[in-house]
């Protein structure tokens, strides 16, 4: 066999193997790369056979140039690389999570003639990893809609509306109280949705500072900052092909309010550190606690900018306005943690029911659950009485009187007053928000925000003249 048929079949091998393959000469140029490479980088032959290896920019492989000593490349001191986990970038700009091989080739007289490299993708491994812990953090599925529970109109509204939504690609911004379970809502979203499959990144926009914040939500190149010795993979990158659920919305600095605003405008992000626009596939989920018509009028938060995160707006009610729940958290809880802690809580005493009934729970859902999680962690079997609760929550367990003043809540004037007036300012204006807003003098955001507030559907509070 002649040595050109020789070359030809080692170059049908090469191609054959599923990894990325690519040999460069000692001088870091780049004398063949296999099919599979191409497809992992989106170069061609053509573009990488002659060309340096940094064209891919990878993360390590900048390391290893940046602490050799003797050689160009630290490769060649250390002779060989395993299972190295790094980043290159693709021709499109987008990173690629692969495991890199690589070993220095050498003659028998012990001179370097080179080094092969072998990447192995493993951002399908990546997906797999999320996906499993997506499922290690859902238990008994099987207990209400999406392990949100409730049988009040309010929740049932709200299940119908996460169906919904979940078919489409449009923004949601979910609000309610703190602890009303509105991540459970973003979750329910992704899972009964078109992007399930995808991935579901999330990110609480309060824990950091803005200009952590920006490299943690678009990434960042090496060298971008101090500290930043590797490449990152921002939020949005990551959720590439699914979804993202930004929790805090309304604490978002207003710099980074802009660059989100043309993330939703355009689909597009910028890394810290490169002026490159790279295309990101994503749907957006907000959420907050606080109150944004508001923030708006206090140039704390761009008007623009909620209009295109609130197109379907989902709010969750808090605990105290759906009490009928409370049995059916409570005997989901208790489910739950009877499997988890093996022990035998027979259920829970009606003296205590009647105590969680009439409670306000500021707290909301989370606070439940808590108290609850106490209890379990108290008691030893048959079922949880007062004694077995936190202290700090026995302490509102007084005498009838004063335990009726504290949970019954009365209907305070002024926001009777307030309701009144913009129920007969919407009938005057015939459901106009905008004319009704300058009837009251008053921003038609307040007018939308207070609508939301007492609960005013122009359908049903406009057709009839009941009391509000």
């Amino acid at each position: 066999m002649d040595k050109e048929t020789v070359s030809r079949y080692f170059r049908e091998i090469f191609n054959e193997i599923p990894d990325g393959l690519m040999v460069v000469d000692p001088q870091g140029t780049i004398l063949l790369v296999n099919q599979a490479m191409e497809h992992l980088t989106g170069y061609g032959a053509a573009e990488m056979v002659g060309g340096p290896c940094t064209i891919l920019n990878c993360d390590v492989c900048e390391i290893y140039q940046a602490e050799a000593k003797g050689q160009w490349c630290q490769l060649y001191e250390v002779k060989k690389v395993n299972n190295k986990r790094c980043l290159f970038m693709k021709k499109s700009g987008i990173y690629r999570s692969v495991k890199k091989n690589a070993s220095v080739l050498e003659d028998s007289k012990g001179r370097i003639l080179g080094a092969l490299e072998i990447y192995q993708d493993i951002s399908e491994l990546e997906k797999k990893d999320r996906k499993i812990q997506e499922l290690s953090q859902k238990v008994n599925d099987e207990v209400g809609f999406c392990e949100m529970v409730g049988e009040s109109a309010v929740m049932k509204w709200v299940f119908q509306i996460v169906e919904k939504v979940a078919q489409s690609d449009a923004p949601v911004l979910v609000t309610g109280e703190s602890g009303t379970g509105k991540e459970l809502v973003a979750q329910a979203i992704h899972r009964m949705g078109t992007r399930s499959e995808g991935p579901l990144v999330q990110f609480n926009c309060a824990a950091l500072t803005p200009s952590l914040l920006e490299s943690e939500l678009f990434g960042h190149v090496k060298g971008a900052f101090t500290g930043a010795y590797r490449h990152r993979k921002g939020r949005f990158e990551a959720a590439h092909g699914g979804d993202i659920f930004l929790d805090e919305i309304g604490d978002l600095p207003l710099s980074l309010q802009a660059k989100l605003l043309r993330v939703l405008e355009m689909k597009q992000i910028e890394r810290v550190g490169d002026h490159k626009s790279i295309n990101v596939d994503v749907r957006i989920i907000t959420a907050t606690n606080r109150n944004l018509p508001d923030l708006i009028q206090q140039g704390k938060f761009r008007e623009d900018l909620y209009f295109r995160i609130n197109v379907v707006p989902v709010q969750l009610p808090p605990l105290r306005e759906r009490v009928g729940d409370i049995p059916l958290l409570v005997a989901a809880f208790t489910r739950r943690l009877r499997q988890r802690s093996l022990k035998e809580i027979l259920g829970i005493d009606p003296e205590v029911m009647d105590l969680f009934v009439r409670y306000r729970w500021p707290g909301n859902v989370r606070e439940l659950k808590s108290i609850l999680e106490y209890a379990f962690v108290i008691a030893e079997s048959g079922m949880i009485r007062l004694d077995h609760l936190p202290k700090d929550f026995n302490c509102v367990r007084e005498d009838r009187s004063q335990r009726e003043a504290a949970w019954t809540s009365p209907i305070d004037p002024l926001e009777l007053k307030e309701k009144t007036a913009l129920l007969e300012a919407l009938r005057q204006c015939q459901g106009n928000k905008t004319k009704a807003a300058k009837l009251l003098k008053v921003h038609r955001m307040t007018v939308w925000n207070r609508m939301r507030k007492h609960g005013i559907h122009l359908k049903q509070n406009l057709t009839t003249k009941e009391s509000p």
